[in-house]
């Protein structure tokens, strides 16, 4: 039975650890459920699909996460889905933390969560 988890902060900025392919399936479920692919979106896959490059460029630069580039008119017609994307190295497995923007449904996280075989999916606050 595979879990996942998202976290909320206190900020209610919403996280979600996965390894990369699966956060890359994740992002995609979510333009699935939304009805499109945001510029936001698209920049993530970017980086999670060069995360060698990507996560090489976080430690030279000594930076724990990358946010993708926002217009402002993205925020005002709310179509800001990833906040920022941290990559990092476990073991042997490349893992991503996806920082969802404060006004995506939590509702919608779980769904798509469910539809990549997640079936228990939890929410824990205040990280």
């Amino acid at each position: 039975m595979a879990e996942a988890v998202i976290r909320l902060d206190l900020a209610k900025y919403k996280y979600v650890d996965l390894p990369a392919d699966k956060a890359l399936e994740l992002l995609n479920a979510i333009a699935e459920l939304i009805g499109k692919r945001t510029s936001d979106m698209q920049e993530a896959e970017r980086y999670i699909r060069n995360f060698d490059e990507f996560y090489e460029f976080m430690k030279k630069k000594f930076k724990d996460y990358l946010a993708p580039p926002h217009k402002p008119d993205d925020y005002i017609r709310g179509d800001v889905v990833i906040d920022k994307v941290r990559l990092y190295v476990e073991g042997d497995v490349k893992r991503v933390v996806l920082v969802f923007d404060r006004r995506i449904d939590v509702e919608l996280l779980k769904k798509a969560l469910n539809k990549l075989g997640f079936e228990n999916v939890r929410v824990e606050r205040g990280v």
